[in-house]
């Protein structure tokens, strides 16, 4: 195959993953990755040649995205997050736009509830995948004590890879949920997690993107997917210091019921919902 121009490489492959139902705007993603190009050089260049050495593996990997459903990010190898790239594959959850807006609370919540002339403020992630959470949490409060959590060995190694590659000090300790804090009786101020919160019985409902792809690990979590909320909210008094900031991402619909699992542990504590950009519940925090 050969397009004389790069506007013709983008029409093939637009229409190519028009026909399978996948969605148009991987194309740009992966001309502008071969082309080294922003988005707006790759559209000033539409009219310029398709240079030939990018031909074929451009082609390839659309066809690949288009008729496996195979994420662009495992074709690529990484994905951006919070102004950061981080490599991913197959062992860890694609970092989502989603999660973004959890990290960007914390931090504001961090900054207006602690007083940095204290003790250093211990963080930790539960769950931690790519590190996405982790590295940026240190990366953008370097004051921070961070440590994170993952029952994946697979998964510990590319955060590992990212937070060295990122130049982000953090501790990395393999377990599931808080059994390693209690294990290493360490207390923490702030508690992030994005768990796996969707229902074994969605599972069909998912895109093959997600479903093929992503590890099971990380998307679900018993019948109502809420085990993971269960399992981490039970063993919270055992971690948390006197005074502590909790904050999870969650399915748009579990506002409520995470909500009602913290304060049957937590009377006192007022739970905070928060929609995300598109309206939607996505996060519960609360201080203690």
């Amino acid at each position: 195959m050969s397009f004389q121009t790069i506007w013709e490489a983008r029409r093939w492959a637009s229409l190519f993953l028009k026909e399978h139902n996948r969605e148009e705007n991987v194309v740009d993603i992966l001309l502008m990755h071969h082309l080294n190009l922003s988005r707006a050089m790759l559209l000033a260049s539409l009219q310029d040649p398709m240079p030939d050495e990018y031909v074929d593996i451009f082609v390839e990997q659309i066809k690949s995205h288009g008729e496996t459903g195979v994420p662009i990010q495992h074709l690529l190898g990484y994905e951006h997050f919070y102004g950061r790239t981080f490599q991913v594959n197959e062992h860890v959850l694609i970092p989502r736009p989603e999660t973004e807006e959890l990290v960007e609370l914390v931090l504001q919540q961090i900054s207006k509830g602690f007083d940095y002339n204290a003790t250093p403020l211990t963080a930790v992630d539960i769950g931690a995948g790519s590190g996405a959470i982790c590295v940026t949490l240190k990366k953008e409060n370097p004051h921070l004590d961070v440590k994170a959590v993952d029952i994946s060995e697979e998964a510990l190694a590319i955060a590992r890879k990212n937070a060295n590659g990122l130049g982000a000090e953090v501790e990395f300790l393999q377990g599931n949920f808080l059994k390693p804090l209690i294990e290493k009786n360490i207390k923490v101020d702030i508690l992030v997690s994005n768990p796996p919160y969707i229902s074994i019985h969605d599972r069909e409902e998912l895109s093959d993107t997600v479903r093929d792809y992503d590890p099971s690990l990380a998307l679900f979590a018993g019948d109502d997917g809420l085990d993971a909320y269960r399992a981490i909210i039970k063993d919270l008094p055992k971690v948390l210091k006197q005074k502590a900031l909790i904050a999870f991402e969650i399915g748009y619909q579990q506002g409520e019921a995470v909500k009602q699992l913290l304060l049957t542990t937590y009377p006192q504590s007022n739970p905070q919902i928060v929609e995300d950009i598109n309206g939607k519940d996505r996060i519960v925090y609360c201080w203690l």
